[in-house]
């Protein structure tokens, strides 16, 4: 595309507009194509051209201006805006460099400020730093200067519009039959599941799924820092969100005080979309005062990481000794699931854990199905990963929810 001629002609509406007001997406949409068509007149433009000027024009007066398109590319599944200049997507498990560029700081943080104000979150030099979603559940997250040296820095996690179920994780080689069919009795059975994984892992995708097996009679609150649940087949659902603090510091709702109040509302369930701190113990609470079934997610690098990240996010937030602690994770917790992206960029289940309890002062597990990766000598480091979640010669040892259930199949 020409940009020249695209400047001149945002130039040329510019100043058509200035003096006018309550213009409707329509109004400027008809003026952005006259405007076009008046300017093929001077420069040869073919059909296709025009239709890209109208639409950058357009997208750039009244949408996200070259992000717009970017946005509305369903293959695209993560957007990295590095400044004015440098912008990244993820498309098929690939990073790759986009050459487009906004045609200042000043734009970039224009829209910016579009992408937080419609979603009632603020960001600025004293709060540099936000998490929101975007109006079709996209998850964003921005950085603004002084702490980010190079501009202002925009990442965006897009969701598909249909949530992937676990008949497309099976497809995808993520979970076997066998496994989604076991994590099916424990989810109907009301054990309490935590998800663990490293970034771009696929958690909330895993979470997702998950809750298509929790019966449609229940009720289920869900708990997030910014909402990207896709929870679509319970009627009784109630969706709370985490809230910033305003200007004047006050007002702030976090993950805590969501959880205390979820208590109130005669929840079936309740689902944290991540722990990151203080809420730990929280949510361990709830799962040991009678709200069987919960689920939640976290970061971590492994099964036995995520225990310990665990420990340590309960102890930076109170004065409980560290054997309490695990007493109480262990008895919080039945299952944890550990999600991992591979060298080939593949999401798979590496593990599907039952914790146990104590033993000699540490939790344990009873592994259920374990990743195993089939090497040959033909393969090299950067080639597809070859293998698949295999059943262990272990047994489920804490049966009785599954028994509560009517459930009476081994797992």
């Amino acid at each position: 595309m020409n940009n020249k001629l695209l400047s001149e002609i945002k130039q040329s509406i510019n100043e058509k507009i200035d003096l006018k007001c309550d213009l409707t997406d329509e109004d400027i949409l008809e003026i952005v194509e006259k405007t076009v068509f008046e300017k093929s007149k001077e420069v040869i433009l073919g059909v296709n051209e025009k239709k890209e000027l109208v639409s950058a024009v357009f997208n750039s007066l009244r949408r996200l201006d070259i992000l717009q398109p970017v946005l509305e590319n369903p293959e695209i599944t993560e957007i990295m805006i590095n400044g004015p200049n440098d912008i990244f997507i993820e498309r098929d498990g690939k990073t790759s460099r986009l050459d487009l560029q906004f045609e200042s700081v000043q734009k970039l943080e224009d829209i910016i400020q579009i992408m937080v104000t419609a979603v009632n979150r603020t960001v600025n030099e004293s709060t540099p730093i936000v998490d929101a979603r975007l109006k079709d559940g996209s998850r964003i997250n921005i950085v603004l200067p002084p702490v980010a040296l190079n501009g202002p820095i925009v990442t965006i996690r897009k969701f598909p519009d249909k949530p992937i179920n676990i008949e497309k994780l099976i497809e995808y080689g993520s979970l076997t039959h066998e496994a989604a069919d076991a994590l099916k009795k424990l989810v109907i059975a009301k054990y309490n599941i935590f998800i663990a994984g490293g970034t771009g892992a696929g958690k909330t995708t895993f979470l997702n799924a998950l809750s298509n097996f929790i019966p449609s009679d229940e009720r289920i609150i869900t708990i997030e820092d910014s909402a990207e649940l896709q929870i679509r087949n319970i009627p009784n659902l109630v969706r709370l969100e985490t809230r910033n603090s305003n200007l004047e510091g006050k007002g702030e709702i976090t993950i805590r005080d969501l959880i205390r109040t979820a208590l109130r509302m005669r929840p079936d369930r309740i689902i944290v979309g991540e722990v990151r701190g203080a809420e730990t113990i929280d949510m361990l609470q709830a799962m040991n005062t009678g709200h069987d079934g919960s689920l939640s997610t976290g970061h971590a690098n492994s099964t036995s990481d995520m225990l310990s990240r665990l420990e340590t996010m309960v102890l930076s937030s109170s004065t409980l000794p560290l054997e309490a602690v695990r007493k109480q994770i262990a008895s919080a917790i039945d299952i944890i699931i550990f999600l991992s992206r591979l060298r080939d960029k593949s999401r798979r289940t590496m593990e599907i854990s039952e914790v146990l309890g104590i033993e000699n002062g540490h939790i344990k597990l009873n592994p259920l199905f374990i990743f195993e990766e089939t090497y040959t000598d033909n393969i090299n480091s950067s080639d597809k990963v070859v293998g698949s979640l295999k059943r262990t010669s272990n047994s489920l040892v804490n049966k009785q929810k599954l028994w509560n259930s009517g459930i009476f199949e081994e797992i």
